[in-house]
């Protein structure tokens, strides 16, 4: 599920560089419409503050992600005021190999762009700031991560720029996956965090996922959740604020672009892969999600 989501919403490299400050220092980073950032903090103190909350007390190992393209300032205090201009994070490379005199502060930036028209509303859901404090022994896999990618942009190698993007995509699964890990039990809350953590509705969103071609009933997905059709209806419905059909069409259309954007493979093979007979039916179905037909939509991609 996680790995889909990240496939469907993300578009083009994403980016990241190690950056050394010495203080007093502090850096803005622009609010950037589809796009998100996160920020890991290698090596000593720092704050982060924006304009909807109270500064934020970071520390070596802390994890902060911003998945909404919100604008944020990182500093070695809450008063120091950036000097230069923001920075947009889809642009953090250039920072990449800054150095300074006996760096305060060092920290792995990165960015990620999304793709306007197909962010999963699992993304939308989160929140403004998710803060993953560095804890002991807490989420190994996501630290063993950053060292690798820390590795990686401070000593590049052959094979860095292959490693990287690779390396980024799994940070912010790990990312996800502690977001989640937070998240309510099965049973308790709504949401995709209570959704993902409900195993008769994981069970039904894969089947989804993993087969959009298929002529899915409701009564089909009550099957792979083990739940009789109306039970799983309901649970389905209030937790995600939408029926399982109405997602699963949803879906159907994210794939059809995600595959005329990264394939060239017919019309008709797209709409018969997300469960259309009819090649007349899937166009007027994407037309009426994207406001423009699968071939101009295609070609539209190609361009930019």
């Amino acid at each position: 599920m996680l790995s889909d989501v990240i496939a469907v919403m993300r578009t083009g490299e994403p980016r990241s560089a190690r950056v050394e400050w010495a203080a007093p220092w502090a850096q803005e980073f622009a609010a950037v419409p589809g796009a998100a950032g996160f920020q890991v903090i290698l090596a000593g103190p720092c704050w982060l503050t924006r304009a909807d909350g109270e500064p934020i007390g970071l520390s070596a190992g802390d994890v902060v992600f911003r998945p909404h393209g919100r604008g944020h300032t990182l500093a070695d205090s809450p008063a120091t005021v950036p000097a230069g201009p923001a920075c947009d994070p889809r642009s953090v490379e250039r920072f990449a190999n800054r150095a300074v005199d006996e760096p305060a502060t060092v920290v792995l930036c990165g960015g990620y762009e999304l793709a306007a028209g197909r962010t999963h509303p699992l993304l939308t859901g989160l929140p403004e700031l998710i803060h993953l404090p560095a804890h002991l022994g807490r989420h190994p896999s996501l630290r063993a991560t950053v060292d690798l990618l820390a590795g990686e942009l401070e000593n590049p190698r052959h094979g860095t720029d292959a490693i990287v993007p690779a390396l980024l995509d799994t940070l912010l699964l790990h990312i996800l996956r502690a977001w989640l890990d937070q998240a309510p039990v099965a049973g308790t809350g709504t949401g995709w965090a209570a959704a993902l953590n409900d195993p008769p509705i994981t069970a039904a969103l894969q089947a989804m996922h993993r087969a959009p071609g298929r002529q899915w009933t409701v009564a089909a997905l009550a099957a792979e959740a083990g739940m009789s059709r109306t039970p799983f209806a309901r649970r389905f419905t209030d937790l995600l604020g939408q029926p399982p059909l109405t997602y699963l069409a949803w879906w159907r259309m994210t794939t059809a672009a995600r595959l005329l954007k990264a394939s060239d493979a017919p019309l008709g093979t797209i709409a018969g892969e997300v469960g259309y007979t009819s090649e007349f039916a899937f166009a007027a179905a994407f037309k009426r999600r994207f406001g423009t037909p699968p071939g101009r939509y295609r070609r539209a991609e190609a361009l930019e």
